[in-house]
């Protein structure tokens, strides 16, 4: 079989193994959802300024949920996956096989990718049927840029930092802590209209908060600047190097802890 086909087959291994899981599969397709309704009952649907707009919360929570699910998809479930994989001898006894590691890693990365999407189309389309929110179709292309490229940044991160990751046990705390307080900091859920400045510099350094600028740009363009955020996701792309050099570097197939 070519590499190619055996890529394919490796993204509907993981595609099974996931609606496999019945219980987990709704909750992860149901999580931004429940964000939505959660955000939505808290902040009403007072307007509030984005890039010059004057938006109602639902709209900008459901931007803070597409990033929230490509994270969650990109990131967290990949790192914590990949560390549980690890662990438990598979990546070593996939080492021994004669398929190529790469393409292991390009089917899980592929099949986060598409869980995204998933949570990405499951997200607009309930925002819309439950508030009325709609996407400008002028806004879809440069929205799928920052999708794709904010994806293949987190993925680039989920493998890096399982080189951080001692054991499968930490890996949820380990990974959730390295995110999850940038989501609340960054504009993602919560509208912070003049934050101070060490703030502005800690959302500006990290991916989390640039991912979200350039989807917020994407969403409501500001008056004098175009759809696409460039400097947004240039940022998005040297993290996602980095995370791409680290991994290769440092990503392991050994378990680190050996029994006995």
């Amino acid at each position: 079989m070519s590499k190619l086909g055996l890529l394919v087959v490796h993204i509907r291994s993981a595609d099974r193994v996931f609606w496999r899981n019945p219980a987990s599969a709704f909750f992860t397709l149901a999580l931004p959802v429940m964000f939505l309704i959660l955000f939505s009952v808290l902040f009403g649907t007072k307007p509030t300024g984005v890039n010059g707009h004057q938006v109602n919360s639902a709209t900008f929570t459901l931007a803070g949920i597409v990033t929230f699910s490509v994270i969650g998809a990109c990131y967290t479930n990949l790192a914590i996956g990949m560390t549980f994989a690890r662990e438990g001898g598979f990546l070593k006894r996939l080492r021994g096989t004669p398929l190529p590691p790469w393409v292991y890693l390009a089917a899980r990365i592929i099949h986060a990718v598409l869980v995204a999407g998933l949570l990405v189309v499951v997200a607009v389309a309930f925002s819309g049927f439950a508030y009325g929110v709609r996407i400008p179709l002028a806004s879809v292309p440069p929205l799928v840029v920052s999708l794709v490229i904010g994806a293949a940044c987190f993925s680039s991160l989920g493998l890096a930092v399982t080189a951080i990751i001692p054991n499968a046990d930490a890996s949820p705390a380990i990974v959730n802590a390295a995110v999850f307080p940038l989501l609340f900091v960054s504009n993602v859920f919560i509208p912070i209209a003049h934050p101070p400045a060490f703030l502005q510099t800690l959302t500006g350094i990290f991916p989390v908060g640039r991912f979200a600028a350039a989807l917020h740009q994407a969403f409501f363009p500001g008056p004098h600047s175009t759809d696409l955020a460039t400097h947004q996701l240039v940022i998005l792309g040297i993290w996602g190097v980095a995370g791409l050099v680290l991994a290769l570097r440092f990503f392991s197939w050994e378990p680190r802890h050996q029994p006995g």
